[in-house]
């Protein structure tokens, strides 16, 4: 990438829109040159990756927020790239936690269908699995939820804001990735406390972890676990970034058009 390009600081080539600090907290550590900035309501997350500027945009939860996000890091950016990055919940059993979900076309609970070029395939071997991912309208918490969702929607995982920035994208006609790490599958609750933890921008409410061990303390190791499998995925979708990221670089620069196989 030209000198110039990096050194920027007002346009980024990639940006990437998730939910919480968290489910990019990891990957920003493996970026340089990273500096924080609020606008439009949202935070912003810039740096440098192997030479590629990169920006992340924590909009919070849901498809209202998200799509927010999305026009606010294309009006403030102009990237070439927008991805949609974070946890999502497996919804087939060879999902499982840690595991990397790449959308091929997002859903919505209105019939919404939007598919999406990818040439990546399925490498369950390697914890791969591509295919139709169902943006909701809450967390899908029970074992019984998610399989009513499976069975409904042939969906293999469940998020919230996906299906807004593709949308986003498909308007102000910018390429949109789908990449999730699933912090819970199909075999299992989350914990009743999930549905209340975390505000509207993405944070943590610690009011609700207090109220929540004050009210049931037995849920301290229901959120630890909880904790420990986001991490994982946080890990896990780093690592997967990395390769994605130079590809789509390299593709962009060839103006092949074409995504990372």
């Amino acid at each position: 990438m030209p000198a110039a390009a990096v050194d920027d600081p007002a346009h980024a080539e990639i940006a990437i829109v998730s939910a919480m600090p968290l489910e990019l907290g990891a990957f920003l550590k493996r970026c340089e040159r990273v500096r924080q900035y609020s606008g439009h309501d949202f935070v912003f997350r810039g740096g440098v990756y192997d030479g590629i500027r990169v920006v992340v945009v924590e909009s919070g939860a849901g498809r209202k927020r998200a799509a927010r996000a999305a026009h606010a890091v294309l009006d403030a950016h102009s990237p070439k790239w927008i991805l949609s990055c974070g946890f999502t919940g497996g919804l087939q059993p060879a999902v499982k936690v840690g595991q990397i979900v790449v959308a091929d076309a997002v859903l919505g609970p209105e019939g919404e269908r939007l598919v999406l070029q990818t040439n990546m395939k399925s490498d369950p071997a390697r914890g791969l699995h591509v295919g139709p991912l169902f943006t909701g309208d809450h967390i899908v918490r029970t074992v019984a939820e998610k399989k009513q969702l499976a069975d409904a929607t042939g969906a293999i995982a469940v998020d919230m804001e996906s299906l807004a920035v593709a949308q986003v994208c498909r308007e102000r006609q910018v390429p949109c990735l789908v990449v999730r790490a699933v912090t819970d599958d199909c075999t299992t609750d989350l914990p009743a406390e999930a549905m209340t933890l975390f505000g509207e921008t993405g944070t943590v409410r610690m009011g609700a972890v207090v109220g929540a061990l004050w009210r049931r303390p037995g849920s301290l190791s229901d959120l630890w676990k909880l904790r420990e499998q986001a991490a994982k995925a946080a890990e896990s979708l780093a690592s997967f970034l990395d390769g994605v990221l130079i590809q789509l670089h390299k593709a962009t620069n060839a103006e092949t058009g074409t995504l990372p196989s």
